[in-house]
């Protein structure tokens, strides 16, 4: 409450006797105003470490001097309401009021505040006020600033369009994190006194609304903004050329939106521009060689964009930079000479680029970075040893690149500040007359992927602050050490106990791929990621693993333990997304109880000993994507109750011993995400589940889609998210393995797309007919019933699934024809129909000209191409005419023979090919020519 110059304004305004009438009332409503909050001297709300409750010294004694009174000039006070606080709208001259920093408890804003007509300034910000923002608000039409920021507020009917109506004489505005779920008006581009306009986060904040949507009018030369923050909303559209217009702009910020096109040139006009940040868009074409006009930058961000490919050449005179964020936009070239004069950088990332040269010497000279990261480029040579010699470097990641050469790390540990280090493929060395002592820095991350490590570097008993460590595909031998379980403490011990790991910070530890022996390492309470994936690890999972409380991604895969699960393991944590246990020697049974509230997205118990029924408490798993339980011991019928997941897109039940009939599911709304089943292998009888075919919803869309650009949008599926630590933001993801029997063979897939589509109902006892429904199946790219008992003829209905690559009817007891429809499959690259009773011509043409003998072997009655039996005359039909939609088939590869290599240096993963592993370049480029003709 800034009264200060009211104060001295009507002391020269009113007459002593006045002031004695007025003053006192005044000062009555400011000290009810004080009773009706709670000061709790021993919590502070703000977040301000410097604040106080101003309002505890304010004393009806001194009534008649209250603009002396502490809070009265600026009222940054840490307090909480108790009742309502109406006398402080009898404060009828108040021309400033800041409650910002406080708690009011989910209050909402008193529609009262109308009364306060004389505000030019009003400040709630970061308060806990909530609800919808009231319309008194806007009566104030005195106001030039007004901050209602960082609050649960929404701000809806009336939205911002009443706003920017009747607060015309707004210089600043502040709605970062309001829930706007509207779009932006035109209007606001006319509020020719703005100069300062945040709405950071605004619309993100309540799920399944829309959020703040709009794009940016045209400027006028006239517009005098001065700040622009736009960051994380659903702004999207071009940057308009008349942005150029805002010469008194200094700071903007539209990162993480929705702007496309070119970033125009007009933008190097902006040269009061201290603040630019345009990552995480989708920006296309050209970085302008104009910003090398905003010679006055301090921060740069453009990074997650989608650039045309170019050079650093427009770097170089921004020698006011501090941060300089250029990572995944399509860099290539060196690293400029011209990096020399930006003497004032701290924070320096080229991550994920296509850099190739040498890491230039003259970055050693850059004696203000705190932070460099050139990791996943094409970096080539020694890594300089003036990188050693920064001396406030804090983080450095060279991950990925073609660096050759050893090197010595004791050299970049002697960087006093450095906390955080990042290799991957680098050859590092330890000499043999290293000596690490405690002088060493105190590391928080330490990643050394596949470095050639033979052993647990020595350094690491000085470690004792480490919350991330990773030493994955390296070489390590070997028991852990007994001297890492004595880190951090005084005395040493040598007793055999159950030793827990002894980094009481560590979220992360990875140790995947190397030679480990012995029992499985304990972590820390604190682990959020666990991941000792493909090592020679024995022995049971300790009952120590029941207090991870924390812990958030679990993969023991791959490794010789054994024994009984726990049945703490299912709830072990309320924040357990990622569980893997695959290729163990583990027995018994999956633990009985899954409570609610469980956010487990994906579960691989695949190559176990397990047995016993699956837990029906595994309803309870809402989130939960992927299952697999591939070869085991399980014995239960088919469990329809995982139907009620509603995000299911993968069951694997294979190679176990469930039996009985595949009943009637009970809603037709069942597995609504169900993507890829497979119950081969197992002991199911009865008919073929026709009725829940019917519901398989999700697979009667083909998914292949296309991007803008006509790019084929691959995702896949993983479990994703976002560790937070206090100095950075790890993010991480899990890719999960699965086995089909794909085109006859038996194939391990690393990922699985988000596209593909299969069903294996193979080596069972279904009988019956193969009904007519399966034709509904549209986005099937996989179906096998082979080895079965089936009879009948072969629905002509499959001809419908025309994204069908593989096809497998073999050993059962068909009988008929080999329908002429199936012509249509274009995409069809496996066939097999053999050991049925199938007769007549075999179809003509398309890819049934590709399939060999074997497609038909044990057919006697079949005739035509490949077979040496001929067709009588009566017996030769026409093939029907393609579907227009079908296009030119041959020309089109098939979509699950794409070759994808992803690198996941981030999480520790280096991951494989999809599907498939026979496409050539030349053959997509010979597809994608054809595709785009008929654009």
């Amino acid at each position: 409450m800034d009264k200060a110059g009211w104060c001295a304004k009507q002391q020269g305004q009113m007459s002593r006797a006045t002031r004695q009438h007025v003053y006192p009332t005044i000062a009555l409503a400011l000290l009810q105003f004080k009773q009706s909050f709670v000061i709790n001297v021993n919590v502070n709300v703000s977040n301000d470490p410097f604040a106080y409750p101003k309002v505890s010294s304010w004393n009806s004694g001194e009534a008649n001097d209250f603009c002396s009174w502490d809070g009265v000039q600026s009222a940054v006070i840490s307090m909480a309401p108790s009742k309502s606080s109406s006398s402080l709208f009898r404060l009828v001259h108040l021309e400033k009021l800041n409650l910002a920093d406080n708690d009011f408890n989910y209050s909402q804003i008193s529609p009262s505040i109308r009364y306060l007509s004389n505000l030019t300034y009003l400040n709630l910000s970061m308060s806990f006020f909530s609800s919808q923002i009231p319309p008194e608000i806007f009566e104030l039409s005195n106001l030039v600033s007004l901050d209602l920021s960082f609050n649960p507020l929404k701000l809806q009917k009336p939205g911002l369009k009443s706003l920017v109506e009747n607060l015309t004489s707004l210089k600043l505005l502040y709605l970062g994190m309001v829930n706007i779920s509207s779009s932006v008006p035109h209007i606001l581009a006319n509020l020719s006194s703005l100069t300062s306009l945040g709405m950071r986060g605004c619309g993100l904040c309540v799920r399944d609304n829309e959020n703040l949507t709009g794009y940016l009018p045209e400027f006028h030369s006239s517009n005098s903004l001065q700040i622009l923050r736009l960051a994380n909303t659903g702004f999207s559209g071009e940057l308009p050329d008349s942005i150029g217009n805002l010469k008194s702009l200094y700071e903007l910020d539209i990162q993480s939106c929705y702007f496309s096109g070119l970033v125009p040139t007009s933008l190097g006009n902006l040269t009061n521009l201290i603040f630019l940040s345009l990552k995480n868009n989708n920006f296309s074409g050209q970085i302008p060689f104009s910003l090398a006009n905003l010679t006055q930058l301090n921060r740069l961000g453009l990074s997650f964009n989608s650039f045309s490919p170019q050079t650093l050449s427009w770097l170089g005179k921004q020698t006011k930079l501090a941060f300089l964020d250029l990572a995944d936009i399509n860099l290539y070239g060196s690293i400029p000479s011209s990096l020399k004069n930006l003497t004032q950088l701290t924070k320096l990332n080229l991550w994920k680029n296509q850099i190739t040269g040498q890491i230039p010497h003259c970055l050693g000279n850059l004696n203000q970075l705190t932070l460099l990261c050139l990791g996943e480029n094409k970096l080539h040579g020694s890594i300089p040893q003036s990188i050693s010699r920064l001396p406030n470097l804090e983080y450095l990641s060279l991950i990925a690149n073609n660096f050759s050469g050893r090197v010595e790390l004791d050299s970049l540990l002697k960087l006093k500040n450095v906390t955080q280090l990042q290799f991957l493929g680098v050859h590092l060395s330890f000499p043999n007359n290293s000596t690490f002592n405690t002088t060493i820095p105190k590391l928080k991350l330490l990643m050394l992927e596949l470095c050639n490590l033979t052993e647990f570097p020595n350094f690491l008993r000085y470690q004792n602050e480490l919350e991330l460590l990773d030493l994955s595909y390296n070489n390590i031998h070997g028991q852990i050490p007994k001297w890492i379980y004595n880190i951090g403490k005084e005395t040493l011990s040598f007793e055999y106990t159950p030793f827990v790991l002894p980094w009481d910070s560590l979220r992360i530890l990875s140790l995947d791929s190397n030679n480990l022996r012995g029992s499985l390492p304990i972590p820390p309470p604190s682990i959020a990621s666990y991941s000792v994936r493909n090592n020679t690890l024995t022995g049971e999972i300790p009952p120590l693993f029941c207090n991870l409380s924390s812990i958030i991604k679990l993969d023991l895969s791959h490794n010789n333990l054994s024994g009984i699960l726990p049945q703490c393991l299912c709830n072990v944590s309320k924040l357990l997304t990622a569980l893997s246990l695959r290729n163990n020697d583990f027995n018994g049974t999956l633990p009985a109880t899954y409570v609610e509230g469980s956010k487990l997205e994906m579960m691989d118990v695949s190559y176990n000993q397990l047995e016993g029924q699956i837990p029906r408490s595994l309803s309870n798993c809402t989130m939960l994507q992927i299952l697999l339980l591939v070869n085991n011991r399980f014995s239960d019928i088919f469990p329809s109750w995982l139907g009620k997941l509603p995000k299911l897109r993968v069951l694997s039940l294979r190679s176990n011993e469930f039996h009985g009939i595949i009943g009637k599911p009970e809603s037709s709304l069942e597995f609504p995400k169900l993507q890829v089943i497979d119950v081969s292998f197992n002991k199911f009888t009865g008919k073929l589940p026709s009725e829940h075919i019917q519901s398989w919803n999700s697979m009667k869309v083909a998914k292949l889609t296309y991007g803008t650009d006509n790019v084929f949008n691959l995702k896949y599926m993983i479990a994703s998210t976002k560790i937070i630590l206090p100095d950075f933001i790890f993010p991480w993801y899990v890719v999960f393995s699965m086995e089909m029997t794909y085109k006859g063979v038996q194939r391990t897939y690393e990922t699985i797309s988000e596209i593909v589509v299969f069903i294996d109902l193979s080596s069972n006892r279904f009988e019956g007919q193969v009904p007519e429904d399966i034709g509904c199946l549209k986005g099937l790219h996989l179906l096998n019933l082979s080895n079965n008992v089936l009879i009948g003829r072969i629905p002509s209905s499959i001809g419908n699934l025309t994204e069908l690559e593989s096809l497998d009817f073999s050993q059962n007891r068909l009988s008929g024809e080999i329908p002429q429809q199936l012509l249509q499959l274009t995409f069809l690259e496996f066939f097999n129909a053999s050991n049925n009773h199938l007769t007549g011509p075999i179809p003509q043409g398309q890819q049934f000209s590709t399939f060999q003998n074997d497609s038909y072997l044990g057919n006697t009655g079949l005739c035509g191409m490949p077979l040496t039996k001929k067709c009588k005359i009566s017996e030769t039909l026409t093939q029907p005419p393609l579907n227009s939609k079908q296009g030119e088939g041959s020309n089109f590869p098939s979509k699950s023979d794409w070759v994808v290599i992803m690198m996941g240096y981030g999480s520790g993963l280096i991951i494989g090919f999809v599907i498939g592993d026979n496409l050539t370049v030349r053959k997509l480029e010979r597809f994608l020519k054809n595709f785009l003709r008929k654009q």
